[in-house]
């Protein structure tokens, strides 16, 4: 929906996916809905809302090499737990989220529904607007001319969570919790079959860009599949005129269908009972990518990329 201009900020979202908090990089209120009351909403264009408390978390310190969002959101998942924000609201906020691009936000908002929450929310800045003006530029022309308040007083968040990436290593979920989460130090050498680079959490412009930095030049290991998935079919056309695709496909990559498979195992290369993969989605539960004897290890698409050479987890920080 952002590539499409159908998202800008102060709009009200629903939609029948969990993973809706998505569009919260855009300064949206985006939440998933079930399907019968989708149905509703079709009908009336109205839905109840409770109104959440909102958690802020400022994240702070100097964005260091090979550390991605999905690298950030992990560590504050992991410190946090998955329950911390049911039916409440996250805001984000402080001076490394500023500096993530949009694509990398997008991530960070994403995986905040892993804690619970209800919504995500990060101010609209000029990143948000520079997007909108080439997606719709009828609304950038209107929100130029509109005075923007971006305030929220104090004493409305229920908690205030500060985190100081700036040692923060490549971080790695392990089967089977999204909060069970080690720092890539001490996943080092675990072998795995199938590194997984796609979908709303490593499928976009700038993951398939680190990929094919990682990999240029160099062969995916004998044994490990390597499958790249783009989130769209925009993503997808971007990144073969950049060039990405055709270094990806020269180190041994699969390219798959652009789509959203893995996180309910409706993609190509579902696992096998044994098997373990690295990879970029969201979730890592039992049978999520195939076989409920699979295993299956989140991380960055630059850690998947890097493991993807040795055919065991590797930190990516060695080849950037």
């Amino acid at each position: 929906m952002p590539e499409e201009g159908l998202v800008w900020p102060g709009m009200l979202l629903v939609a029948t996916d969990s993973h809706t908090t998505t569009h919260g990089a855009f300064g949206v209120f985006s939440t998933g809905i079930g399907a019968t009351d989708m149905a509703a909403v079709l009908l009336t264009g109205e839905i109840w809302f409770r109104v959440p408390e909102i958690i802020k978390i400022n994240i702070r310190g100097k964005i260091g090499k090979g550390i991605m969002a999905k690298d950030i959101i992990l560590y504050i998942i992991s410190q946090l737990g998955t329950d911390v924000a049911l039916y409440k609201a996250i805001e984000f906020d402080g001076e490394a989220v500023k500096e993530l691009s949009l694509d990398e936000r997008l991530v960070l908002c994403n995986m905040s529904v892993e804690m619970g929450a209800k919504a995500t929310y990060i101010r609209p800045d000029e990143k948000v607007m520079e997007y909108i003006s080439h997606t719709n530029p009828k609304k950038y022309k209107k929100f130029k001319s509109v005075k923007r308040i971006n305030n929220i007083n104090s004493d409305e968040y229920e908690f205030v969570y500060d985190f100081d990436i700036s040692e923060l290593e490549p971080q790695v979920a392990l089967p089977h919790r999204v909060d069970k989460v080690v720092s890539v130090s001490q996943a080092v050498g675990k072998p795995i079959h199938q590194a997984l680079i796609g979908t709303c959490t490593g499928g976009r412009i700038d993951d398939i860009k680190i990929a094919a930095q990682i990999l240029n030049g160099k062969r995916v290991y004998p044994s490990v599949r390597l499958l790249i998935i783009p989130a769209s079919h925009k993503i997808l056309q971007k990144c073969i005129e950049l060039g990405y695709m055709q270094t990806l496909l020269d180190a041994g990559a699969t390219l798959a269908t652009p789509s959203c498979g893995p996180c309910l195992g409706a993609h190509e290369g579902v696992l096998s009972g044994g098997e373990a993969c690295i990879s970029t989605p969201s979730r890592n539960f039992h049978g999520r990518m195939g076989s409920a004897e699979a295993k299956i290890f989140l991380s960055s698409p630059a850690t998947v990329s890097a493991s993807a050479l040795k055919g065991v987890i590797t930190d990516p920080r060695e080849y950037l």
